[in-house]
């Protein structure tokens, strides 16, 4: 087994606001397609006037998740501390890729 002792905060905070990034990117796209042939006084109360908020959405998620994976890295350390962290069993394989 092996354990695992810390993460390092900024970098797989870095690593998470860029797929929160791309998924909320994937996932925006059909919605402002869908969104693009509903006229705007069905929804008057659509924040950001339609076309924006599906720009700044995959922004908004990246930053946020970011945020959100920092605080819980820096939690995860504190309390490994404490506990000795998440045992988790590895394989290593001999074999080289293509062969």
């Amino acid at each position: 087994m092996k354990r695992i002792k810390r993460f390092g905060v900024y970098q797989t905070a870095k690593v998470a606001a860029v797929i929160y990034f791309l998924i909320a990117a994937v996932f925006m796209l059909p919605f402002a397609l869908i969104m693009s042939t509903v006229s705007g006084d069905k929804f008057p109360g659509f924040p950001f006037g339609g076309a924006l908020f599906f720009i700044l959405m995959p922004f908004l998620y990246g930053v946020l998740g970011f945020i959100m994976t920092a605080i819980s890295c820096a939690i995860y350390n504190l309390v490994s501390r404490w506990t000795g962290g998440i045992e988790v069993e590895v394989e290593t394989t001999d074999q080289v890729l293509g062969q």
